[in-house]
């Protein structure tokens, strides 16, 4: 159950990514949010739009990963979803900001980690 708390957790925080990504990019909070200016913005906002939508497809399977009664399914939609966060983050943390692997790669790890040690299968 503590795995899927997690796991549901970050599904949130991605769905929230997809949201500052898709719709806030060249606003206030976003601009903020991603240390951006309202020009190069405006130039990204198309490809931010992209990310955004890729971070939702992650989060909808990161939900997915909670739902199956049947628990090795759901271990293995769990291992895959997490490790790709968890990828992704390591990716941003060295490419963009190290600040991205303490908001996406650290939490990811720490679901594996307790899906890993509280999994019955």
């Amino acid at each position: 159950m503590i795995a899927n708390i997690i796991t549901s957790v970050i599904a949130l925080l991605h769905f929230y990514f997809l949201y500052l990504e898709m719709f806030l990019w060249t606003k206030p909070k976003g601009l903020k949010a991603f240390n951006n200016t309202p020009e190069r913005a405006q130039a990204t906002a198309v490809l931010a739009a992209n990310q955004g939508l890729y971070n939702g497809f992650i989060a909808a399977g990161l939900l997915w990963s909670v739902l199956p009664n049947d628990p090795l399914f759901s271990f293995q939609l769990k291992i895959f979803f997490l490790s790709c966060v968890a990828i992704a983050g390591l990716y941003g943390a060295k490419s963009v900001s190290i600040k991205i692997f303490y908001i996406q790669s650290l939490p990811a790890l720490i679901a594996l980690v307790v899906t890993a040690l509280t999994s019955k299968v």
